[in-house]
């Protein structure tokens, strides 16, 4: 087994854990780390593991909210455990739209599309999107620490409390309506209605352009709909679990049924070394978020999306290849 390869396969998984949720675009990180770290790997692995080391990614959405996205949770009353499957009703209707339109034009855009004008365009014309947007919802305002106490008692006292209200729940203050998210309607995924729901599902859709970042659009989808920042981050994390474990499981009934692949030992432990680092760095990388995006705006990551564009630009006009990717 080569260690190198290992080393190799480290570095992709950090980037996968890195920008896979961050709205920066994996896409346009990957085309860029394939030039400088070739695997010594089969075209076919190649194109499996791309696709299959998301799972790492995706497993780290599912620890992180397991609780919230668990509807057995015992924790749980009725009211929690409706608020649950309600929540997955959500995801599932909302993924339909990039479901429909990835298995028909999936192969035509990577076809027509899959090239450095595309994916720097992509990302100057979203960053500066990004930039927009953040700018006309304004800023989020903090959350006061009495505030938040104040939140976690009563969503825990309606999960003990079921249906029906506690004793808890009676001293605690009447919820009054948000104002959080530059005047957002929505600041937590149990408020997001399915006409919000579907519409951050069809902004999803537009990822399919390579270079446009799954997260990034349904996030920038998220806040202009009007919702806050935390809630169409969360939302969109939600998003990725259906869509990247359909896709990650349809690669490898392909690789290993279909086309029956037979792995290298050095293939296996790239397999498992990309997997196991995407895991870990998005574990940190979506805890850094969610606690950066309570304090900051995205506008951040609008101005570094330019940057990487302008990068991916004057790179591949410089190698001669402004229209394929290899």
């Amino acid at each position: 087994m080569d260690v190198i390869e290992l080393i190799k396969a480290a570095i992709i998984g950090i980037i996968e854990g890195i920008t896979e949720w961050l709205p920066i675009s994996s896409t346009g990180h990957m085309i860029l780390a394939d030039e400088f770290i070739r695997l010594e790997v089969s075209p076919e692995f190649w194109e499996m593991f791309l696709v299959v080391i998301q799972l790492g990614a995706i497993c780290a959405v599912i620890i992180l909210f397991f609780h919230k996205l668990n509807p057995f949770a015992p924790s749980k009353g009725r009211e929690g455990r409706r608020k649950t499957w309600v929540l997955w009703a959500k995801v599932i209707v909302a993924c339909i739209p990039a479901a429909i339109v990835g298995i028909l034009l999936d192969s035509w855009f990577e076809e027509h599309f899959y090239n450095a004008i595309t994916v720097a365009v992509a990302l100057l014309v979203y960053g500066i999107a990004f930039i927009i947007v953040e700018r006309v919802k304004g800023a989020d305002r903090p959350r006061a620490s009495g505030r938040h106490t104040t939140e976690a008692l009563r969503a825990h006292a309606a999960q003990e409390g079921g249906s029906q209200p506690s004793a808890l729940q009676a001293l605690l203050p009447k919820r009054q309506p948000s104002k959080r998210g530059g005047g957002a309607a929505v600041s937590d995924v149990d408020h997001l209605g399915f006409g919000r729901a579907i519409g951050m599902g069809v902004f999803q859709v537009l990822a399919i352009v390579p270079g446009t970042s799954r997260s990034g659009s349904t996030i920038l989808g998220g806040r202009i709909l009007g919702v806050s920042r935390e809630a169409a981050a969360e939302f969109s994390f939600f998003l990725a679990i259906p869509v990247m474990f359909g896709w990650s499981l349809l690669k490898l009934v392909k690789g290993f049924v279909l086309d029956k692949l037979v792995l290298t030992s050095t293939e296996w432990g790239v397999f498992v070394v990309g997997i196991v680092v995407a895991f870990v760095v998005s574990i940190l990388t979506i805890r850094f978020l969610m606690g950066y995006i309570r304090r900051h705006s995205f506008e951040v990551f609008g101005w570094y999306r330019i940057v990487l564009g302008l990068v991916v630009l004057a790179f591949f006009a410089a190698t001669s290849q402004l229209f394929v990717l290899q």
